[in-house]
């Protein structure tokens, strides 16, 4: 029976710092949050700030609703089960599965309800516009987790027009699959930037979530999730994220990062990871990250890749955000 987590929890008054803002050796800024390391077997291994309060994980709990279409009975694998956990960047490719999806359903692009948007890489989103691109739903990065929604509701008789609604078959379905990953009752329920229904969490329960999907049985629909991330990191990322690099470059490896600077990943033997930067601030996501995995006994060269977030003056390097525990 998942365990109760209070909807308001007494955090520090002051949440530790996390990462620092290092310009020209000057300390000119400090991302302060909360993070905690789960050992394989489960236990906490290091905890900074307040991990045991409830956070929104954003996209963080994607790999749980791409579960819950697979519980009610939609059958997806490989790029399309990846596609349906992702935030993708809005390549063509993405963007091409997405729409082969719609019709494979007998969908269309008018029954997302994800807003209109550019894609989220930035260096898409200008070849995008370039090529007189514009903001739409398919472009949108959820718009892969709406297409397998859509289509589990289409499956099952379920209303279309309602699938976001928090109340509809399908996200009741979601969340259960949130609360049996994480062995936490769910917080508070809100509204994601893509207009889901948002389930909070702890970071403690976000970290044992993706524990449990990299150590599920197989069969079940968090090992296909979890299988289909990690074997199509780029549909679950893109080409240039390190979501991508890090399940490509570590195997076993299920990473998933949200908005608002929330990130967890899990490594094969059951080693984990959740944290969230207070302000929001992605900027400090990859200093952290690493300094994470190094702290979990990570030794890759990807670890230094996803840790560079340089600081620039004058169109020079000057400085970076580094981790500071």
């Amino acid at each position: 029976m998942p365990e109760s987590v209070p909807a308001v929890s007494a955090v520090p008054a002051v949440p530790p710092v996390l990462a620092e803002v290092v310009r020209s050796g000057f300390v000119e800024g400090h991302h302060r949050g909360s993070l905690v390391l789960l050992a394989a077997d489960g236990s906490v291994e290091m905890a900074l700030g307040d991990p045991a309060a409830p956070v929104f994980p954003r996209s963080s709990n994607k790999p749980m609703q791409a579960a819950a279409v697979l519980r009610s009975g939609l059958e997806l694998s490989g790029e399309r089960l990846a596609l349906a956990a992702a935030s993708h960047s809005g390549e063509s490719f993405h963007r091409d599965l997405v729409l082969k999806m719609l019709d494979e359903y007998r969908l269309t692009a008018d029954d997302l309800r994800c807003p209109e948007d550019l894609p989220l890489d930035p260096v898409e989103a200008e070849a995008f516009l370039a090529a007189g691109g514009v903001r739409d739903r398919v472009a949108m990065n959820c718009s892969g987790k709406h297409t397998a929604m859509l289509a589990a509701c289409a499956l099952n008789g379920w209303p279309l027009d309602s699938y976001l609604d928090r109340d509809h078959p399908l996200q009741r379905e979601v969340a259960r699959a949130v609360e049996d990953a994480s062995g936490e009752r769910i917080a508070a329920v809100g509204t994601d930037g893509c207009g889901a229904p948002l389930m909070a969490l702890s970071l403690t329960g976000l970290a044992r979530a993706f524990r449990h999907y990299v150590l599920a049985a197989p069969g079940t629909a968090e090992f296909r999730v979890a299988e289909a991330m990690r074997a199509h990191p780029e549909y679950v990322a893109g080409t240039r994220r390190p979501d991508t690099w890090l399940m490509r470059e570590v195997p076993g490896t299920l990473s998933k990062m949200g908005a608002e600077a929330v990130q967890a990943l899990a490594l094969a033997d059951g080693r984990a990871l959740a944290f969230k930067i207070d302000d929001g601030a992605t900027r400090a996501l990859g200093p952290v990250l690493a300094r994470a995995l190094t702290l979990l006994g990570v030794d890759a060269p990807v670890v230094g890749r996803v840790g560079r977030a340089p600081l620039l003056g004058g169109g020079e390097e000057v400085g970076s955000v580094r981790a500071a525990f």
